[in-house]
């Protein structure tokens, strides 16, 4: 399979675009990306790099898309880019360390932050901002099958996110106070902080299958397990702490090789935040949800280097109750569900380049019928 190296840098993008607006998936969630490890031979490194752009506009109560939001003037937007450094080592055929660098820059202008949205609030349009250096992830991970004895493999991989991003960064907030008349340096939106201030483990799990020379499928599921419950930082109004949550994703696709270097791929692919954690408590302020997507992507492959582009667009999205309106729902009998504002599509290119190791060994897996050719 051809189409190989550039695998390794889709599976990088595949985790590394992990957010939907103020669902505040943190952007490049893995910490393994494995990957970017497929069939790295003893000794040999592969450098990456990924840009992610989306805005988030749209908000969803449930299911249900609150429209009047966007007709009105009042929704959320979110302009949140991404930019990613990654390095894979072999430390044999089968075993690899993977190490991600990640930084963010985030724009978030609103009305009800700033004075209130109309008829009762200033409908006074602001922005607030952050930038920086996101939480750093490294991991380990293992192929289960020997590299090129098979069609198809699968990794695990386990790493660590560190909780090297700010996750009290402040703007200036305005028309603030009881008379609305003040300018206040307070703590930004929990969406754009560019960490989350708990150290996560993340299990991960990805496969291949080959077909044929010019066809193969690929699978990725992920999840990251954020023991800390809250970060100690209070939000905006002061009524909770952030909560440092959980984290999911799971993705499928198809690669073709059109002609010569350049390939296509279709995948779909579900990610987001649980309103419950699965180790440790789920109190806190977040916002949690779920996006399903459909990914179109080209790619191109030339010796050791990949450049891969992908464009997911959003089919469903879902603002689920969080564990704090479960609560409230509990103790006062009627239904509480926040709402979250999503994107339409996310934008994804990245680059890969991998150099030394076994400079003689190929980077290909061998298809079904080269199988049946050792076997017979």
């Amino acid at each position: 399979m051809k189409f190989l190296p550039l695998l390794a840098l889709t599976f990088l993008l595949s985790h590394s675009a992990y957010s939907q607006g103020c669902v505040a998936i943190r952007g490049n969630s893995s910490p393994n990306t494995p990957g970017s490890a497929l069939n790295l031979t003893k000794g040999e490194w592969n450098t990456q790099m990924g840009f992610r752009y989306f805005e988030s506009f749209r908000h969803f109560r449930g299911s249900e898309e609150e429209a009047n939001r966007v007709e009105e003037g009042t929704q959320v937007i979110n302009n949140s880019y991404f930019l990613d450094f990654a390095i894979s080592y072999g430390i044999t055929d089968r075993f690899f360390a993977n190490a991600i660098l990640p930084f963010v820059k985030h724009d978030r202008s609103s009305m009800y932050e700033h004075g209130g949205n109309p008829p009762n609030g200033l409908g006074d349009r602001h922005s607030t901002s952050s930038a920086g250096l996101a939480d750093v992830r490294i991991g380990l991970g293992y192929w289960l099958f020997e590299p090129g004895k098979h069609p198809f493999n699968y990794s695990v991989g386990l790493g660590v996110k560190l909780p090297t991003g700010k996750y009290d960064y402040t703007d200036v907030f305005y028309n603030q106070g009881p008379d609305k008349d003040e300018n206040l340096e307070l703590v930004v939106d929990q969406s754009i902080q560019p960490g989350d201030g708990g150290t996560g483990l993340a299990l991960d799990i990805q496969g291949i299958h080959s077909f044929s020379p010019q066809f193969g499928l690929t699978a990725d599921l992920y999840y990251l397990f954020n023991v800390k419950e809250t970060n100690g930082v209070l939000t905006r109004n002061g009524n909770s702490e952030f909560s440092c949550p959980d984290q999911f994703a799971a993705r499928l696709g198809s690669y073709y090789s059109l002609i010569s270097g350049i390939n296509a791929y279709l995948g779909g692919r579900v990610e987001g935040v649980p309103s419950d954690d699965i180790i440790g408590g789920s109190a806190g302020y977040r916002r949690p949800g779920f996006a399903v997507s459909v990914e179109p992507g080209i790619g191109y492959t030339k010796n050791k280097f990949s450049l891969f582009v992908s464009v997911p667009v959003a089919v469903y999205r879902n603002r689920v109750q969080s564990y704090s309106d479960k609560q409230s729902t509990l103790e006062t009998g009627v239904f509480k569900q926040g709402d979250a504002a999503f994107a339409d599509y996310l934008i994804n290119v990245g680059a890969s380049y991998r150099f030394g190791g076994k400079q003689d060994m190929a980077h290909e897996m061998p298809v079904f019928e080269d199988v049946e050719k050792v076997t017979n």
